[in-house]
């Protein structure tokens, strides 16, 4: 059966076809390939790897990494029933640690991504009574983890959650230029010189901004609905680019973060990360 013809200017990964789940369908365009600096790849912690002491301390919730060094150099540490002094001393899986005569452990890290409905706000808790996503990973874990960015009141899709302050750093921070993909359905007809003022840059109240990539959705029919993909984190990024050429944003789902997806994930519904999707979080970030 012959395919038909795709219309130009819909959004694709531009390394083949790549469907980006979201309830809405999908969108393809085409992705022109931008150079990049090298930059050091990252690596997953593993258990059985040995740790800076201080980073140790740190884990189990005693204090900051510079305040651990501050206690090792005052001599309340101790490793394996030895007083540690020496700052940059590594511990190793068994051994065990003392502060002040009282064993500590870190925490087990955990990673949770949440396919987030609207109508909650990213926040550990909120005085005015209004439902967080934190309800919604209640009893995920016995550790508590911290949603990694924010997604505002109603937008909906992929969060992360985490109690690895080591990742969440890199993932938030602007020059590891982390990529996020949403799928946006606006009031009006959308009008392709705008979508091609969006690549090419505009000027907000806090800056140029431009997205990676932006297209309508599908085969360009619906003129509604449009996908972007983004490494800013500025505050309402999004609605603010479109909200900036008179456009009502009525949906703004987040459809990746990281190279991480929501498929099969429903509304509403977490789960944990993979070991595979871990170190892929470490690699990219």
């Amino acid at each position: 059966m012959k395919k038909p013809a795709r219309k130009s200017g819909n959004f694709d990964s531009g390394k083949g076809k790549k469907d980006y789940p979201s309830e809405g369908g999908k969108f393809r365009g085409k992705a022109k390939p931008k150079p990049k600096p090298a930059k050091k790849a990252g690596k997953a912690p593993s258990d059985n790897d040995p740790i800076r002491l201080n980073k140790y301390i740190s884990n189990s919730g005693v204090c900051s990494r510079r305040e651990a060094d501050v206690m090792i150099a005052s001599g309340v540490v101790s490793i394996n029933g030895k007083i540690v002094t020496e700052l940059g001393t590594k511990v190793f899986p068994g051994d065990v640690v003392k502060y002040d005569g009282h064993s500590i452990k870190p925490e087990r890290k955990q990673y949770i991504i949440l396919n987030k409905p609207k109508n909650f706000i990213t926040t550990m808790d909120d005085p005015m009574g209004r439902r967080t996503v934190m309800s919604l990973v209640k009893g995920a874990t016995k550790e508590r983890v911290y949603p990694v960015g924010r997604l505002d009141r109603m937008t909906t899709g992929l969060l992360l959650f985490t109690n690895d302050g080591e990742l969440t750093k890199r993932l938030l921070h602007p020059t590891h230029g982390v990529s996020k993909l949403y799928h946006i359905t606006l009031k009006q007809k959308v009008q392709q010189h705008h979508l091609n003022q969006i690549k090419e840059g505009i000027e907000l109240e806090d800056g140029i901004i431009k997205a990676d990539n932006v297209a309508f959705v599908g085969d360009g029919s619906n003129l509604h609905e449009v996908g972007i993909e983004i490494h800013s984190g500025r505050n309402r990024i999004v609605r603010r680019i479109f909200e900036h050429f008179g456009y009502h944003v009525q949906k703004l789902d987040r459809v990746m973060f990281c190279g991480l997806t929501k498929k099969d994930l429903p509304r509403g519904r977490w789960r944990e990360l993979t070991k595979e999707e871990i170190s892929f979080l470490y690699m990219n970030s």
